[in-house]
């Protein structure tokens, strides 16, 4: 009997913010294709930083507020683009509670700690972080800028919570998180999320698990 095929490895690099809903959107239907793929194809999953708010100050800003001061949508709009991505996720298994997210904040620390999990944490640790980021954001609407808040996800993901309490209180891994956004920018990366494939493929946005599972298919059959 000839051996089954290895699945084939596709290297991913998911460019997002803790705070963009369909990043946490598209996370989970990127996972859940690759479930209907197992056996087939593999993924090697990178996070990289995207910060929807740079400027954003230490104390945050009233969501209604910046999304009218943004993209200038009014109160019906934003209750309208609520409800869509709540659907969305509970579709998905992820439960959104849009009502607790009064505020959105600065991602910054987030993204050193994300970073710092891909780079000295065990396997699956930044996946397992990043969804722990999520949840504290979008499910318990938490502050994902405060050290405390992200101190609990890293031990919900298993990593070494005094290790971690160390990189939140210094700057460390922040001249590789500006250099990583400032990259992905280069790339014409100006929206989030961007799944890119084998460094070659870009899937923009938080795509139907169908889109996903079409595109890792004929992605990993042309490799």
């Amino acid at each position: 009997m000839t051996p089954a095929a290895a699945p084939t490895t596709l290297k991913i690099d998911f460019v997002s913010d803790i705070s963009c809903p369909w990043c946490a959107i598209g996370l989970h239907a990127l996972e859940q294709a690759a479930e209907r793929l197992r056996g087939e194809v593999s993924l090697a999953l990178h996070f990289q930083p995207f910060e929807l708010n740079p400027q954003m100050a230490p104390e945050g800003q009233d969501i209604a507020e910046h999304l009218q001061q943004k993209y200038g949508a009014s109160p019906a709009q934003s209750q309208q683009t609520r409800d869509a991505i709540t659907a969305r996720g509970a579709e998905l298994g992820f439960e959104f509670r849009m009502d607790q997210r009064a505020r959105i904040y600065n991602t910054f620390d987030a993204h050193r700690l994300l970073h710092w999990a891909g780079e000295e944490g065990p396997a699956g640790a930044q996946a397992a972080l990043k969804h722990a980021l999520f949840t504290a954001y979008f499910t318990e609407g938490q502050d994902p800028s405060d050290a405390e808040v992200l101190l609990r996800a890293a031990a919900s993901a298993g990593l070494d919570t005094q290790r971690a309490r160390e990189v939140l209180a210094s700057d460390a891994f922040a001249g590789a998180v500006r250099e990583r956004e400032r990259f992905y920018q280069s790339q014409g990366i100006h929206s989030v999320p961007a799944v890119i494939v084998n460094d070659r493929h870009l899937i923009q946005g938080g795509q139907p698990v169908e889109v996903f599972e079409q595109a890792l298919r004929q992605i990993a059959a042309a490799s």
